[in-house]
């Protein structure tokens, strides 16, 4: 690479490397003898030295009402790459302190037998609120511990809404403190329970089967489904 490559590479353009390099060679010039040496437009040299000037690399004295032209010291190349440096450093910073938009995870898990229902009651308790749609009552009645545990989540402060078929109507599930029951005449195998980011979806038969979808957007949206069935439902 030679030097005018360089001059380039430090920030020159094609015409402020050329004239740099003849006051570099010639030493003190007006614009006049530049543009005559170089056989460049006289007005096109005057706007190459004030470039030169801006970016601090060129310089001028007035003798007898003429403006003599020179370089600047070679270390003032070192000028924009220094503000260059403090610019990065400073977009570093800022940049750093832009906190990340974290993506949202999912997480998904499949539970099976008795130890399901009762991971349900287990994760229930971190919960104040619960929505469930599609409600048979099975997961109650699987487990004998089911009252002690339901009246445990109570007292922790759980409230909930669900929605049944009328023919459970008696079910112990309806009776439950602090749950608003409603009824629509629909037949459902699983069962859809909401809370926190969490979208359980069980099937209690003879192995009971537990999946339990964590994303808040899912979330989101089933309880608005939620909502929906809420206000066709009946008391």
């Amino acid at each position: 690479m030679d030097i005018t490559q360089k001059l380039q590479e430090a920030g020159l353009t094609g015409n402020e490397t050329k004239v740099y390099m003849e006051l570099t060679k010639k030493g003190s010039l007006t614009a006049n003898q530049i543009a005559k040496n170089l056989g460049i437009d006289r007005t096109l040299t005057y706007t190459i030295l004030n470039h030169l000037i801006e970016k601090g690399q060129a310089n001028y004295v007035i003798k007898e009402n003429k403006k003599f032209f020179s370089c600047a010291k070679p270390e003032n190349l070192l000028n924009q790459i220094k503000a260059k440096e403090i610019l990065v450093n400073e977009l570093v910073k800022d940049l750093s302190n832009i906190k990340k938009t974290e993506e949202q995870k999912t997480e998904i898990n499949v539970y099976e037998g008795k130890e399901a229902i009762r991971n349900i009651y287990n994760i229930f308790k971190k919960h104040k609120e619960m929505l469930s749609f599609g409600a048979t009552g099975r997961a109650y009645d699987y487990l004998y511990e089911s009252p002690a545990l339901t009246k445990e989540l109570i007292r922790a402060g759980m409230k909930g809404r669900i929605i049944t078929s009328p023919k459970y109507k008696n079910h112990p599930m309806t009776k439950i403190k602090n749950i608003q029951v409603r009824f629509l005449p629909f037949e459902s195998e699983a069962t859809t329970t909401l809370f926190g980011d969490y979208v359980m979806i069980h099937i209690a038969k003879e192995k009971p089967i537990v999946t339990l979808i964590k994303n808040k957007d899912i979330a989101q949206s089933y309880r608005n489904y939620f909502e929906i069935l809420w206000k066709s439902a009946k008391k």
